[in-house]
């Protein structure tokens, strides 16, 4: 929906609730006018039902609204005396048009002071697990949520099995734009594997300010932008467009940022002309064919294991192995194991398939041929920046221009359309990233799925409080020294589990002194 129609969606709203409550409101001891007059109303309703007036807040954001309207709906008929569970029932499932019956029908009563605390223990629970479902909410919408690492893409820096905090604070908290959604799920609702939202409506895109800007070397959680699937973990049998906040969620490390020009030179980002130097945190991984004296019998799954390479070896010849995901260092060391005779990074040659722009048709890299490793020159977009568009450039484009930023575009012979108008050029509307994975040869990437807009980005990741290994065994399926680390930083990560199990005990021990103290005091 554009802001035009939330604007008369919104004003709908009023008039609907207008109708349906200015008799009450009159009742009240409040003006039957002040039920019509936008925010205000609901101002004037917190004080009439008893509730503080933040609560009008939470009526304007997007998915914690949908449980707070139904709190409201049962408050405002329990200040007018109707606490029976058949008008609770009837409130809900009327989506609050109950309301008007009341307000036309039946001469009520206004209770000024009513008692606030539920009757029984049922209804205790209910509005205890209600409240506790709004704070997580708005907690993992607009501060800081948790996410688990599915895949090895960014292994050594973070493993399968990481379980991370994400600050939505850093880049500037997004708000839902999918307005109809379960809270605290993402697409997908557990058990039942069914869509957990509705796509219509949309909420337009909006982002408070952040306290940072997204950096080079970054690493960042967004929303795939090419994502089609039902949902990440089952196949898909058609295509989905998912709402921008409904995507998938990835994490990767952003090599480039708006405005840059960033090249691939076997396997080597360069930006505007430089090499990109990684943090020292960083391992980018490639893969290497390793030869091997055929005397000589190695047992390299013993040296791949002290080295801690997970991704895998497979035997591609009597005497050599192919290493999905190897270090330059454990690559210079496997040069010094007695009997190989070589250790040689594997890189791409040639158009290969489903490299970007051409992935869309599934077909070899035919507009520049490129690859995996040698990739570019390209420019990544800035928001307000314009580039020359012809049949060459358009490619790289195209998406951003038809899908991204909600334009019509075609091609007629030579010439270019954009809105039905002839264009030789485009600017950019918002910024755009460029995302890679650590792990060069097992990494979807932005090399294959193009830009990440900003309207994608989704946060930081700022902390790892636990990491499992699932080949692990018993007390080892935890990697203890990943517990409660930092994702970045200068340096290696350092584990800071020990200082929160002091701080714990002292609390512990603290309180039972406390409490001591205080039934000394009494007696």
């Amino acid at each position: 929906m554009t802001l035009y129609q939330w604007f008369i969606f919104f004003l709908g709203v009023q008039i609907i609730h207008y109708l349906g409550t200015w008799r009450l409101y009159e009742k009240a001891g409040r003006k039957g006018w002040e039920a019509g007059i936008p925010i205000y109303n609901s101002i004037v309703l917190m004080k009439i039902i008893n509730r503080p007036t933040w609560y009008t807040f939470l009526l304007f954001l997007p998915v914690i609204n949908l449980i707070m309207f139904p709190i409201i709906w049962v408050e405002t008929l329990r200040s007018f005396g109707k606490n029976k569970t058949i008008d609770t029932f009837l409130a809900i499932i009327t989506l609050g048009f109950y309301i008007y019956y009341i307000n036309y029908t039946q001469n009520v009563t206004y209770i000024a002071d009513r008692s606030l605390k539920p009757t029984n223990t049922a209804a205790d629970t209910v509005s205890s697990l209600l409240f506790a479902v709004i704070v997580a909410t708005f907690v993992h919408t607009y501060f800081i949520q948790p996410y688990v690492i599915p895949t090895s893409s960014l292994e050594k820096s973070l493993l399968v099995g990481d379980f991370l905090f994400v600050s939505k604070m850093n880049y500037g908290a997004r708000t839902p734009m999918t307005a109809v959604a379960a809270p605290m799920v993402h697409d997908t609702l557990p058990i039942i594997n069914k869509k957990s939202y509705n796509s219509w409506p949309q909420v337009p895109y909006f982002r408070f300010p952040g306290f940072q800007k997204i950096k080079n070397n970054d690493i960042v959680v967004f929303n795939w932008p090419r994502d089609t699937l039902f949902n990440m973990y089952l196949p898909a049998d058609k295509r989905y467009d998912k709402p921008i906040d409904k995507k998938t969620n990835y994490v990767k490390r952003c090599v480039g940022i708006p405005g840059d020009n960033l090249q691939i030179k076997d396997g080597i980002v360069f930006i505007n002309g430089k090499e990109l130097i990684l943090p020292e945190r960083a391992k980018p991984q490639y893969a290497y064919k390793i030869a091997e004296d055929t005397l000589v019998n190695i047992d390299f799954e013993s040296y791949l294991k002290e080295m801690e390479i997970t991704d895998g070896a497979r035997l591609i010849a009597r005497d050599t192995i192919f290493v999905n995901a190897m270090t330059f260092e454990n690559a210079a060391k496997m040069k010094t194991i007695s009997g190989i005779k070589s250790v040689t990074r594997f890189i791409s040659k040639g158009p290969q398939d489903g490299i970007f722009p051409d992935f869309e048709d599934g077909k070899p890299s035919v507009t520049n041929n490129w690859n995996g490793d040698n990739f570019g020159p390209i420019y990544i977009p800035q928001a307000g920046k314009t580039v020359e568009l012809n049949k060459k450039s358009l490619p790289l484009y195209k998406i951003i221009i038809a899908e991204y930023e909600g334009n019509t575009l075609k091609v007629v012979g030579d010439d270019i359309y954009i809105n039905n108008k002839k264009a030789t050029s485009y600017t950019f509307k918002q910024d755009y990233y460029w995302m890679m994975g650590d792990n060069r040869h097992r990494s979807l990437d932005a090399r294959y799925f193009g830009f990440t807009p900003e309207d994608h980005i989704v946060g930081k990741p700022i902390f790892l409080w636990m990491s499992w290994d699932s080949n692990g065994k018993g007390i080892n399926k935890v990697r203890w020294d990943r517990v409660f680390t930092t994702v970045n930083g200068d340096g290696q990560p350092q584990s800071y589990f020990k200082y929160f199990l002091f701080a714990l005990a002292a609390y512990f021990v603290g309180e039972y002194f406390w409490k001591k103290r205080k039934a000394k005091k009494t007696t």
